[in-house]
């Protein structure tokens, strides 16, 4: 069978990412992209939970009732895929899957794989940046070249990266890095890493906190990527956002937001109409200050 549309959504077995998911295929009917058969990717590192969530999506009340699903009449295909953005080798192994199997192109990619760990020193720093900063980026650098004219990428950042938690040279280091290039962003993070090494992150400005620096780094990477992007001239629309403060395992049940609420920025910055805004910072469905 062939597809008119494709997407692909990282760390989706569970949480926001299965939200994600779930509310894509929703959404697609009324969405300016609506075309014809919508095929879902719905990656995760392990494959049982994967195939798992897959499982519940099929008997899930609300996308039966929308019979937006192929086996309930409606357009949307939800395959499993591994994937594991901490590793190179598997997200390369996953962009040589989806060229060969799209050699037209995908259509929207929604970064959102992530970890959060508990306490903080350098190797929590290390992993943290290693999945969330670094997966992201390369995530981002495989997907991006196979997306068509028109498409859309993600990244689902966090409000816990935002620039006010810096001193304003850290902060100007962040704003400049940004509206350079990925490399300029990377340097930064690694700057960020020295700094905890030597044991002095607070004396240079740096909070203590692995999971918001890194977040800063997605958002940052997020508008240098979307700067180059814009310059080939596919408009193609890179965007980052924070899904808010949602009820999942990473936020240890903390959270006022459902994940299906969790999910509606994401969901609204690949399907709809978003008046070609791109390298912009996004909350509550709308551009917010980073």
């Amino acid at each position: 069978m062939s597809y008119n549309r494709v997407a692909a959504v990282t760390g989706a077995n569970k949480g926001i990412g299965f939200a994600i998911v779930r509310n894509l295929a929703l959404q697609y009917p009324k969405s300016p992209y609506h075309d014809g058969p919508f095929l879902i990717y719905l990656t995760a590192r392990d494959q049982n939970r994967g195939e798992e969530a897959l499982q519940s999506l099929y008997s899930d009340s609300e996308l039966k009732r929308a019979k937006v699903l192929v086996q309930d009449g409606g357009d949307a295909t939800i395959r499993y895929h591994q994937l594991d953005i901490s590793d190179t080798g598997s997200i390369t192994a996953f962009a040589d899957y989806l060229k060969k199997e799209h050699p037209d192109g995908i259509d929207f990619v929604i970064n959102n794989a992530g970890i959060a760990m508990q306490g903080f020193d350098d190797k929590v720093v290390e992993e943290t940046l290693h999945c969330n900063y670094h997966g992201t980026l390369t995530a981002t650098q495989a997907f991006l070249p196979l997306l068509k004219s028109n498409g859309r990428l993600v990244n689902v950042s966090s409000m816990s990266g935002k620039l006010n938690k810096y001193t304003p040279a850290l902060r100007d280091r962040f704003l400049s890095a940004a509206a350079t290039s990925p490399a300029a962003v990377t340097s930064l993070m690694e700057a960020f890493k020295t700094a905890v090494a030597a044991g002095n992150e607070k004396e240079q400005g740096w909070p203590s906190a692995a999971y918001a620096v890194s977040k800063a780094g997605v958002t940052a990477m997020t508008k240098a990527v979307a700067l180059q992007e814009k310059e080939r001239g596919r408009g193609v629309l890179v965007n980052a956002c924070c899904p808010g403060y949602v009820k999942t395992d990473m936020t240890r049940g903390g959270g006022s937001k459902t994940v299906d609420e969790g999910a509606t920025t994401p969901v609204m910055l690949a399907l709809e109409d978003v008046g070609g805004v791109t390298g912009q910072f996004w909350q509550n469905e709308r551009v917010i200050e980073w």
